[in-house]
């Protein structure tokens, strides 16, 4: 029978593998630029960074790039590996590229067009339009006007016709098109001597970073991540994988990536709405209590949660007023006079990574 690893145990070992207890490190040696780090919202990829302890105030412009690419959002990567991340990326399958351009797979395949034929069409149009940096809006009527009407929607809110969201965004990486960074709205430009590697190197291997970074994990788990088919990742599932137990569940870990009766993590980090530890989809694991869970993942407008010690303990936003923050933290129970020392050690560190003055730490009971 499997071996059953404890809540504990998981936890302890996704905070080790991200690096959520380093306080100083390399873009070389960042685990999360494997797999890439969400940017969505001014505490993105960027704050991913700093808090597993990546001088980014030093970082030069051209070291990172940032694309579209899993679920359709923005990721940053090592500039240098964007090949290997272009062919991690794409879809596994034509069923694959249907399931992740949800509702725009419907219309393409009632005029005969394979998913992956409609990415690699939108691709070559955006290759065509994009020959130096353009504003996103400007990108997509251009595109939408040179497409044909199985690629096209109506927009009801603009009252225009666009090409379907997710197909433009998932064909731009494929026609070698990146995300200045920092931009709003988004500005594309070409990757300069820009070709994606046939096959992605293990290191960014999805499947296998998820197992690393996010695991233990099942096929189903790393398909929610992903929004590809099970049997896709399944097709994809490593041969030399430990299984294990957890929460009564059976799950694959990498081997030589067992878990150990290691020392409970130490520290706080106020994580980003997006942080990657916050994209495992076994998220009873992290937050046990639903009501809890609803706060910290809500549909619309997700806060950072504060991590204390190995446990998520509460939800934290921010809120500026011109080169002032505050930091509204809602504990789900009462924190130590320790912690909320380190919690305002961690809200100036925010402050200082936004350029800005902390005015204060506001405790939202």
């Amino acid at each position: 029978m499997a071996p059953v690893v404890t809540r504990a145990q998981v936890i302890g070992s996704r905070i080790r593998a991200q690096q959520l207890d380093r306080e100083h490190g390399s873009l070389a040696q960042t685990a999360v630029l494997d797999i890439g780090a969400q940017d969505t919202g001014p505490d993105g990829a960027m704050w991913a960074l700093a808090i597993r302890g990546v001088d980014v105030g030093s970082l030069s412009g051209d070291e990172l790039a940032k694309v579209w690419t899993i679920r359709g959002a923005p990721h940053v990567y090592r500039r240098a590996d964007l090949a290997a991340a272009a062919a991690a990326t794409a879809p596994y399958s034509d069923a694959d590229a249907g399931k992740r351009i949800f509702d725009a797979a419907k219309p393409l395949k009632a005029a005969g067009i394979t998913n992956l034929a409609a990415l690699d069409a939108v691709a070559a149009t955006m290759r065509e339009v994009v020959t130096e940096p353009t504003v996103k809006g400007e990108v997509s009527s251009q595109v939408a006007a040179r497409m044909d009407p199985p690629y096209l929607r109506y927009c009801r809110p603009c009252g225009a016709t666009h090409l379907h969201e997710m197909p433009f965004r998932l064909a731009a990486l494929r026609a070698g098109l990146e995300l200045e960074l920092g931009t709003s709205p988004p500005v594309l430009r070409p990757i300069q001597a820009f070709r994606s590697a046939t096959t992605p190197p293990e290191a960014h291997d999805l499947v296998r970073a998820y197992l690393r970074l996010l695991g233990p994990a099942t096929p189903k788990l790393v398909a929610a991540y992903l929004d590809a088919p099970v049997h896709d990742v399944s097709d994809r599932w490593p041969d030399e994988v430990v299984e294990v137990r957890v929460d009564g569940e059976q799950r694959s870990l990498l081997a030589g990536a067992e878990l150990t009766d290691l020392d409970q993590p130490r520290g706080t980090r106020l994580l980003g709405p997006f942080d990657l530890f916050l994209q495992a989809r076994d998220r009873p694991l992290l937050v046990p209590d639903p009501g809890r869970a609803k706060q910290l993942w809500p549909r619309l407008g997700r806060p950072g949660a504060v991590l204390v010690d190995g446990e998520i303990v509460g939800t934290w936003r921010p809120r500026a007023a011109g080169k002032k923050l505050t930091v509204v933290v809602t504990p789900w129970a009462r924190l130590t006079a320790a912690a909320r020392r380190a919690v305002g050690e961690q809200a100036e560190r925010l402050a200082a990574f936004r350029r800005a003055t902390l005015a204060s730490v506001e405790l939202d009971s």
